[in-house]
């Protein structure tokens, strides 16, 4: 088996035929057919089924094609890395981030980083914290954001700060501007993340400990759509403060103090024990500590909201 077996394999399972795979590589139609049988008959196994129109791939051909995947993007990450060594000020980073951090933090870095270095190309995926740890520990993802529990073994970590997730009405709500507790919000309209959902099981489990159970009328898999549900109607939602910034200082929505309840999770910044940062991985990564960092100390320099809620003590919880 050589690379340009390969090749021609990778790009015709990718393409879906013969004829759109030579496309991709810029060759001729009976050169991929040639390479394609050829390394068939070096690992004496048929790869694709012939159909009518294009090919599909034999168990053995998805077999392999899940090596020739990762062979190839370890082939195009160290072309990268070379690339940015050679000081051509290229590259190509791949990130990975979960939800909130990927919708609501990651691309205002990436603007930033894009302003300095408008050569370096940047993938983003939003899923969520599982699969980041898993990109980076198969090395897909050159630094990952996550706001939920990982594998400190496998991965480095960075603190960036920590994200409250707080009970949030519209403007006109009548709860709005008042204290409450959060036994209140147990036969409250209450609106929460979907079952399953970090946001939602880091509610959950404070609801627990304080011996209470929550219990939500609606529940919904994407915040965007909370948000237009609290304008559209007099009900309270528990989200991440980050996700709803925008619209608190625009006076659109406001946060509730629940007084005997505050529920926070850290937000880190993470990247492969084994794998060095390349010169512009390192580069996002000093501009996300130095902005994390002054945004900490300029709201340490603002005055803090009237009531803090605290963590519930054994004495609320009884």
């Amino acid at each position: 088996m050589n690379f340009t077996h390969l090749l021609a394999f990778y790009e015709v399972a990718r393409a879906g035929s013969v004829s759109a795979g030579a496309e991709r590589l810029h060759v001729s139609q009976p050169a991929v057919t040639r390479e394609i049988r050829e390394l068939e008959d070096r690992v004496g196994i048929i790869l694709f089924d012939r159909l009518p129109r294009g090919v599909a791939l034999t168990e053995a051909g998805k077999t392999l094609f899940d090596y020739a995947e990762r062979i190839f993007t370890l082939a195009d990450g160290a072309e990268n890395q070379l690339k940015e060594l050679a000081g051509l000020g290229a590259g190509h980073m791949k990130l990975g981030a979960s939800a909130t951090l990927g919708v609501y933090f990651v691309p205002d870095m990436i603007a930033r980083f894009n302003a300095s270095y408008p050569r370096v190309a940047i993938d983003l995926t939003v899923t969520n914290t599982e699969r980041v740890e898993a990109g980076i520990r198969d090395l897909t993802f050159t630094l990952g954001f996550v706001e939920g529990p990982f594998d400190d073994t496998v991965l480095h970590a960075r603190p960036i700060g920590s994200d409250e997730i707080a009970v949030v009405a519209a403007a006109g709500h009548p709860r709005a501007g008042q204290r409450i507790r959060a036994g209140d919000l147990v036969d409250q309209v209450v609106i929460m993340r979907e079952p399953g959902s970090g946001t939602r099981a880091i509610v959950e489990e404070a609801y627990a400990r304080a011996q209470l159970k929550i219990e939500p009328l609606m529940s919904v898999s994407d915040t965007e759509a909370i948000k237009r549900m609290l304008l559209a109607q007099h009900a309270l939602a528990y989200v991440s403060l980050l996700s709803v910034r925008d619209e608190v200082r625009r006076g659109e929505l406001t946060i509730v103090e629940v007084e005997d309840l505050r529920i926070e999770r850290p937000l880190h910044m993470v990247w492969h024990k084994g794998r060095s940062l390349s010169p512009s991985s390192q580069a996002l990564f000093d501009l996300v500590i130095a902005a994390t960092a002054a945004a900490a100390s300029t709201q340490r320099q603002q005055k803090p909201r009237k009531t803090t809620a605290a963590t519930p003590t054994e004495s609320d919880a009884a």
